[in-house]
């Protein structure tokens, strides 16, 4: 069972959004359309909100909570990577959050933002749209540049069309007992998503 009810409130989902069957959806969560729940991921509202808006994605093991009588909103096409905690913040539409990284309480972070893999966003931080938010405590670092704005927005909408995949193909099975000759691949390749790091050499190189 993935949704629960706590105190008569029951989750909302949109049909067009994928839940994972091993994540946990408890209380007053609100999950907008075209959306994406990874594997093992918990969203526990049985103290305040979480409102997860169209076209977001909250990726395997990911944690969303929120103290009492608050709201923890993730706005349109939030990108929110493996293993990231999020506890009654509110991420402006477009942020990506890099795995394993922490956003405490009252903290907001600006339209089309990025927060690099492993940042811990203090309890009030506030970060301007645009930012490159990095460290433990982290901070705004400087504005992204068009390169990180093109790369970033691309996610999203790798994460809707897996949201549509999962919908329509994912199912639980009996594994092979041996690998098949000529094994078909997954429908994605490198030209759906690259790691930035390839992209930028690519445009760096001589």
């Amino acid at each position: 069972m993935t949704f629960y009810e706590i105190d008569g409130v029951v989750p909302v989902c949109d049909p067009t959004s994928y839940v994972h069957p091993s994540a946990d959806v408890i209380g007053d969560v609100i999950i907008g359309p075209g959306c994406y729940i990874g594997p093992s991921a918990s969203l526990r509202a049985d103290f305040g909100r979480i409102r997860i808006e169209a076209g977001s994605n909250v990726q395997d093991s990911c944690t969303v909570h929120v103290y009492p009588g608050a709201d923890c909103v993730l706005g349109e096409s939030s990108h929110v990577g493996h293993g990231a905690i999020l506890h009654g913040c509110r991420l402006e539409p477009r942020v990506l959050v890099g795995m394993g990284s922490v956003v405490m309480d009252g903290a907001r972070i600006g339209a089309d933002s990025l927060i690099g893999a492993g940042s811990v966003v203090r309890a009030g931080f506030v970060a301007p749209p645009r930012s490159l938010v990095i460290g433990s405590p982290a901070t705004v670092v400087r504005e992204l540049d068009e390169a990180q704005l093109a790369w970033k927005s691309n996610g999203p909408g790798v994460y809707r069309q897996l949201a549509e995949r999962s919908l329509a193909s994912l199912r639980e099975v009996t594994p092979l007992a041996a690998e098949e000759a000529d094994r078909r691949r997954v429908s994605t390749d490198a030209s759906v998503s690259r790691p930035l790091h390839e992209v930028r050499a690519e445009r760096e190189a001589p």
